[in-house]
This record gives structure tokens, sequence and C-alpha cells, in this order.
């Protein structure tokens, strides 16, 4: 919604590793273990430093691994879509998108997975240039705020 609203162009990092690798991220993480997985999405990552008008969607862990969020400081403006424990576990209980972390997980392991990652994530996450409640993000009020927290830089 951001990118249309913007004129720019839209990449989600996991779509575009799926599409560049011809695999699916879990098929990734088991032949390549996570450690590979996020080699390979670093590498990735780089590659779109070089695309001009583009929001660039990442996974909650691509921030976190090696100096992934200084590359996307560096290169472009970050944006921290923050959301509370509750929130995180609704959305990813109802996902569609499998994601190896939490295959097989119960609503309980689930619950305590995303405090713990939350609570090891938040360092990198907190070094984002902004950060934006995404209750409302996919609003046309939370687009718009996120336009005007842009246009504050």
């Amino acid at each position: 919604l951001l990118a249309q609203k913007l004129d720019f162009r839209f990449v989600d990092l996991d779509k575009m590793i799926e599409e560049y690798e011809g695999k699916t991220i879990p098929a990734l993480f088991e032949l390549k273990t996570e450690k590979g997985f996020r080699i390979l999405e670093k590498k990735y990552l780089e590659l779109t430093t070089q695309f001009q008008k583009t929001v660039i969607s990442c996974g909650g862990g691509t921030p976190c691994f090696f100096n992934n969020i200084n590359i996307i400081n560096e290169k472009g403006i970050s944006l921290y879509l923050e959301m509370n424990v509750a929130a995180l576990q609704v959305r990813l209980k109802n996902s569609k998108t499998v994601r190896p972390l939490l295959i097989n997980k119960t609503d309980v392991e689930l619950k305590t997975f995303i405090e713990n990652k939350l609570a090891e994530r938040q360092p990198f996450y907190k070094q984002a240039m902004l950060t934006f409640n995404a209750l409302n993000a996919k609003s046309e009020e939370g687009i718009n705020s996120i336009i005007g927290l842009l246009n504050q830089l």
C-alpha cells in the first residue's frame, strides 16, 4: 500500500529470494540451515540496495543478522512496523505463509517464541530510522501517517 501511494515499486525480499533461488523459504532453511539462509538473504538484501524508488519488505530476522540494519540505514530509510506480542501472535497464527521457525508450535509455544524473539531482536529494530505502530499500517490513515514520518526526514 505504501509503495502504491508513493508510486514506487514494491519488492518482498522473501519472494525475491524464492524466485531467484527456485525454492521456498522453508526449503532453503532445510537445505542450508538458518545460517545459510541468512547468508543468502544478505546477498539479496545487498542487491536491493541498488534499486531506486522501491519499498522493500523484509522478514523480521533480516535486520538482525550480520550488519544488515546498517546496510538498510546507509542505503535507504528503515521503517520498523512495531506490533505487540498479542497482535503478532494472531497475525502469525492466521498467516498463510509457512515460516520455518514457527512450524508445529502450539499457541503457548508460539507466544513464548514471539516474546523471546522480540526481546532478542529489539536492539536491531530500535536502530530503524522510523518506528510506526503497525496495528494501523494497512489503513489509509496509517499509510498517510507513514508518509508524514518519511516527509519529516
